[in-house]
């Protein structure tokens, strides 16, 4: 198990040396700051670039963008981002596309259904699209205390392209429940796991083992289980410490 390294688009020429020289597996981020200046043709040169034959996942942009919005143009607006995110992954042929929940508990109201129902207007047709182009969408908890509104999701969209991607970082920072009892409910689902660290207080996205998580728990939950691993510390050497730290944990 070779896991990936999580990498925005924009620092993809900075780090290419050592991505090339480590050989690393890559999360591309394409953030929304530049998003409208990119075209074909610079996913094209992306392409070449990466041409010591990595796999690849994607992370859509998420600032500003709601796929479970009330407001039908909020919506249609996250619509239109997400489909051009797979027209990338048509040309980058990624394992999985990751996308943010957008669910949050207090501009909801708590009411899972109302997400529920603006979301699958999101969710259902874009899924066509992956599952069309051979690429899973994989939905990532961001500030979910628990996860019953993830698991219903994926009844909802019932479709073997469409899974969730559990963040450890944001598990250990807003959930009210066990780690077990996350994994109860959604472990059957889980496609990819981001994996970070903190101590509960601020999404710092440290090296394996620099924070509180319970990374023994969540190794041992997942034996077995096939899903991509991806490191999301945000420097060179705190991904280090995470590949040392993972060898130790899946021994």
């Amino acid at each position: 198990m070779k896991p990936h390294v999580h990498v925005p688009y924009d620092l993809l020429d900075k780090y290419l040396p050592v991505l090339k020289k480590e050989k690393w597996n890559l999360e591309i981020y394409f953030g929304s700051r530049r998003f409208d200046d990119l075209r074909k043709k610079d996913i094209l040169n992306l392409k070449k670039k990466l041409d010591y034959g990595p796999q690849i996942t994607i992370h859509a942009p998420f600032m500003d963008l709601s796929p479970g919005a009330v407001d039908s143009k909020i919506r249609q607006i996250t619509f239109e981002r997400y489909s051009e995110i797979l027209d990338f992954a048509d040309i980058l042929k990624p394992k999985i596309v990751v996308f943010h929940s957008g669910y949050d508990k207090w501009k909801y109201d708590s009411r899972v259904d109302i997400w529920l129902e603006e979301s699958l207007k999101t969710w259902i047709p874009l899924n066509k699209k992956a599952a069309a182009i051979g690429v899973k969408m994989a939905i990532e908890n961001i500030v979910e205390d628990e996860p019953s509104n993830l698991k219903l999701l994926m009844e909802k969209v019932n479709s073997r392209y469409f899974g969730i991607c559990f963040d450890t970082g944001h598990f250990n920072i807003f959930s009210k429940l066990f780690l077990s009892e996350w994994l109860e409910m959604i472990k059957p689902y889980i496609i990819e796991l981001h994996l970070h660290d903190n101590i509960k207080d601020k999404d710092l996205h440290l090296a394996i083992g620099e924070g509180n998580f319970d990374f023994k728990t969540l190794f041992r939950e997942m034996q077995g289980k096939n899903c991509v691993y991806t490191l999301e510390a945000h420097t060179v050497e705190n991904v280090k410490k995470s590949m040392e730290k993972l060898k130790v944990y899946l021994r």
